[in-house]
């Protein structure tokens, strides 16, 4: 058995089709199991992730686990269940060791853990993700206007279908344990690229609207603790991290070359174009 966290998020969903089709047994961690549409065969169970003393249930029968960042302790509940093997979740700034900020700090922390654990760890760094993209959503059912934030920023943004191939790799390969491995897309992109690749698709003249520093801070403030956004204008602005950086993790580890942002938007038009029909 499989343990999948976040079975219901971007890369919980990809990770567990993945896994699905290659006839792994799987058990999908959610907070409802009633409302997820999962693949036959895998079982949803209900688990907190913030109680760690409640995850007996949850490991039974279990090999290995695929585990979200920042929940202090799961990864020690599931090496005392007798879990052999997890595959953590991080991040590329997790690589800085500055656990000044707040991001780097929990994403630190769970790769201390998982490799203190005693079990077998593999360490997944990826960068930002294709995925991103739908935070637009609400501003493209407004009109055809996008503001972006960091717009000079390149990232080489991953398909998190691409993430979740990597990590089904990793359970099936002994040859990735003890393994710290960095998936990015295959392209840098700026944020402007982007709006113009899913203008294209949805024939809609799209045009991005670049926010100064000052005005992204206060757009990400309503939203998000002041600690986050310091820590993200330390990677974006300050340069702390680079993830424009096209690693060829995704190919080596798979045998095929990761999908293009163009093919991610390809593949979710239908919720891009769902956001247009409301304005």
């Amino acid at each position: 058995m499989i343990v999948v966290s976040g079975a219901t998020g971007n890369v919980g969903t990809e990770l567990v089709r993945a896994l699905a089709r290659a006839g792994e047994p799987v058990r999908a961690l959610m907070r409802d199991p009633g409302k997820a549409a999962l693949p036959p065969g895998v079982e949803p169970i209900a688990a907190d992730l913030t109680s760690p003393d409640s995850l007996g249930p949850v490991f039974e029968e279990a090999r290995a686990l695929f585990l979200l960042p920042g929940y202090p302790g799961v990864a020690q509940a599931a090496a005392k269940a007798g879990v052999e093997h997890i595959v953590q979740l991080s991040g590329v700034s997790a690589g800085t060791g500055n656990t000044g900020n707040a991001v780097t700090r929990y994403m630190a922390a769970s790769e201390q853990e998982v490799i203190e654990s005693g079990v077998a760890w593999t360490i997944l760094r990826p960068c930002a993700f294709d995925s991103n993209a739908l935070r637009w959503l609400p501003q493209l059912a407004t009109g055809d206007t996008v503001r972006v934030t960091f717009p000079q920023v390149r990232t080489a943004s991953l398909d998190p279908y691409d993430l979740a191939a990597v990590a089904a790799r990793a359970f099936a390969d002994p040859a990735y344990r003890g393994e710290i491995l960095w998936p990015t897309g295959p392209e840098a992109q700026l944020p402007a690229e982007q709006v113009t690749v899913l203008g294209g698709l949805l024939g809609r003249n799209l045009h991005s609207v670049e926010l100064s520093d000052d005005e992204a801070r206060a757009d990400m403030l309503a939203d998000t603790p002041a600690e986050y956004v310091d820590a993200f204008f330390e990677f974006y602005v300050d340069g702390v991290i680079d993830e424009s950086i096209v690693r060829p993790t995704v190919e080596e580890v798979t045998g095929r070359a990761p999908r293009t942002f163009a093919q991610w938007a390809r593949i979710h038009t239908d919720d891009f174009r769902q956001a247009g029909t409301v304005r």
